[in-house]
């Protein structure tokens, strides 16, 4: 270009008939002087430099690229299902359909990321906009897998202790020390009993071990060899092939279930306690045993031979580095069938309702006493019964009331929703605190308070 320029001025100013030609090419728009000074300013200008050529391809590139990805973004976003960045039942929808998921934000724009691709990650999006991420919506009791449990926890609390009321440190002033290596440990804003050592405690009981009883624990046992050892009696000092009863064991090595002296009766292999905290749960019913891990019945014995002593003896098999962890333990007594205990007595309390703290929302554990209601309703078309919810006395009284209120009115609810039971047969009330049935001075008697009460009408 500069060269072209230098020709046309040079030009210009030696031949006058080039000067001619240029003014009638440029059909005399501009003044010779103003002309020949332009080709001028052309001619000194810098040639640009390779470096500007490069720095103007590298350009013309990342512009080519950024072109390219918006034109997938508007692809992906035309094909894809769009979908709220916190409306996690829309993008796992999507997902089971094989479809592509566009993340959108409040104000409906698809979520990209500093490269302008697309954000396909939930949890990345929410951070991006400086939100919480989403929470899965809790499941309504009878979905998921607690369809299929039947563990129903007794009505009468014999112990239940979360070590709430101890220090990390110690060992549990309402359990009965017999051997070992343990104490309370912090595990995610609660306290669990640790056993680093082959170790052994007892829940000590007035009489005997009921007939029919239930018992909950949370456990997390990292692949030890022998787990725990859970027997209705006093254990002796050395292994478990002195027990001549049986006795239910719970580890993730040998299997979980129900053993008598070394050999398994009805056992099942369960990783979940080795890679995380899981309840356990037994069920006993005179000679019947079941045990369950989480909502899972890992054992079904129906004719078992267990001591009936005055404990339940717990036996922890720990080691340095592979504790155990045990926490949340609740006994309790009883397991009539509902129809009969409530046509004999005219009422009946259940444990086995549960809601979220300080909520009227179910939880799914109540799956199992839900559906035992339900049916019972079903069977007998006469039954007419009130639900009534029945509260501690922590809080206030009025909050109490009213929780309690809700509370029955939720479970009246959902046996209507789901088992088709006439609203007529149904009555609710809620008495918050006003009839306890313990005392609320002790863990176990505020527990027996919590309750919800079925009432033949």
């Amino acid at each position: 270009m500069r060269l072209f320029a230098l020709v046309i001025v040079v030009g210009c100013l030696i031949r006058p008939e080039a000067r001619e030609a240029l003014l009638r090419f440029t059909h005399r728009r501009f003044r010779w002087p103003m002309l020949c000074l332009a080709l001028a300013l052309l001619f000194l200008m810098p040639a640009p430099s390779g470096a500007q050529v490069l720095k103007k391809m590298q350009k013309t590139a990342t512009q080519a690229a950024e072109d390219e990805t918006m034109n997938q973004v508007d692809r992906m976003v035309r094909e894809g299902v769009a979908c709220a960045f916190n409306d996690l039942e829309c993008i796992r929808s999507a997902e089971d359909d094989g479809q592509t998921v566009v993340l959108m934000d409040a104000d409906g724009k698809p979520i990209v990321d500093d490269d302008g691709n697309l954000v396909s990650d939930p949890d990345v999006a929410a951070e991006m906009l400086g939100e919480e991420p989403a929470a899965d919506a809790p499941l309504a009791p009878g979905a998921d897998v607690w369809a299929n449990s039947d563990f129903v926890p007794g009505e009468e609390i014999l112990y239940v202790d979360d070590f709430s009321d101890d220090e990390a440190g110690d060992f549990p002033r309402r359990l009965e020390w017999l051997r070992g290596n343990m104490e309370l440990v912090e595990w995610e804003g609660r306290l669990l009993l640790r056993a680093t050592g082959e170790s052994q405690f007892a829940i000590l009981l007035d009489g005997a071990v009921p007939e029919q009883f239930t018992l909950e624990f949370d456990i997390h046992d990292p692949a030890t060899e022998s787990g725990t050892i859970i027997v209705t009696e006093e254990a002796p000092q050395n292994s478990r092939d002195r027990y001549q009863e049986a006795l239910f064991n719970f580890g993730s090595w040998r299997g979980s279930g129900i053993w008598r002296e070394r050999e398994p009766l009805s056992t099942v292999e369960d990783e979940r306690m080795a890679a995380e905290m899981v309840t356990a749960r037994i069920m006993v019913d005179g000679a019947h045993a079941k045990v369950f891990i989480n909502e899972k019945r890992i054992s079904n014995a129906p004719r078992i031979e267990l001591a009936r002593g005055d404990r339940i003896t717990f036996e922890l098999w720990g080691k340095d580095d592979h504790p155990i962890y045990v926490g949340n333990i609740r006994l309790a007594a009883g397991g009539r069938d509902l129809y009969d205990d409530l046509i004999e007595k005219g009422r009946v309390a259940t444990q086995g309702i549960l809601f979220d703290v300080n909520s009227d929302r179910i939880r799914l554990e109540s799956t199992p006493t839900l559906e035992e209601i339900g049916e019972m309703l079903a069977d007998h078309p006469d039954l007419r019964i009130a639900i009534e919810g029945h509260t501690d006395s922590d809080g206030d009284d009025a909050h109490n009331r009213e929780l309690s209120e809700k509370r029955a009115a939720a479970v009246r609810e959902f046996l209507i929703a789901t088992y088709g039971i006439e609203g007529s047969r149904l009555e609710s009330a809620g008495f918050g605190e006003t009839n306890p049935t313990a005392s609320n001075d002790t863990p176990e008697g505020k527990q027996q308070n919590r309750r919800v009460e079925l009432v033949v009408l």
